[in-house]
């Protein structure tokens, strides 16, 4: 299904190419549809530890739901701008500027529930418009500065791997604060 999605002549970076090694053959609305029932999970097996680093430089359970919401909101605008002008100019982000600027314990946007309840909403506004558009327009294209060429399609199957990704990330630190084996410990 990648592929069905990629620019002519496109050849993946090696980031792209390790999120999409994530999706495989799998039906990305699907991953997308499981995230966040998954991040959920993951918030009430993190209880108390929702905010805890497992180590300096490393994000919690609650930056990286945070950093799912900003990712899908960055993701909504990207789809938008590719299906609606002709090959814009896709800006990439500081992630981890973000995450410690509003989601850091403290931050202005450190509610797990709050960040759930809009990362639920902005994923169902996302499927619906995946769901709703044709196959024709999944391969427009919006020129990411730091990617190259990405069409809607491959934006949105990058994002079920960024799913995965970061909800195994969480997984590991939870893992890593309970039995102290980040660099840190507990």
């Amino acid at each position: 299904m990648t592929e069905t999605y990629m620019a002519a002549g496109f050849a993946p970076n090696e980031y792209q190419a390790a999120i999409l090694d994530l999706v495989g053959d799998d039906d990305p609305a699907a991953i997308q549809t499981a995230a966040p029932g998954e991040w959920r999970r993951l918030l009430a097996e993190a209880g108390p530890d929702v905010a805890t680093r497992p180590d300096a430089g490393e994000w919690s359970v609650l930056e990286l739901l945070g950093h799912a919401v900003d990712s899908e909101l960055v993701a909504a605008w990207r789809y938008r701008m590719a299906l609606a002008e002709d090959r814009p100019d896709i800006v990439p982000y500081d992630q981890d500027l973000w995450a410690g600027r509003f989601h850091a314990a403290g931050g202005p946007e450190a509610d797990p529930a709050q960040l759930l309840a809009v990362f639920e909403a902005l994923r169902a506004y996302d499927l619906a418009l995946w769901d709703g558009t044709s196959d024709t327009d999944r391969r427009r294209i919006g020129l990411h500065r730091e990617r190259g060429p990405e069409s809607m399609g491959l934006q949105f199957v990058l994002i079920a791997g960024h799913d995965r990704f970061h909800a195994a990330q969480a997984r590991r630190t939870l893992n890593a604060i309970r039995t102290g084996t980040g660099r840190n410990g507990r």
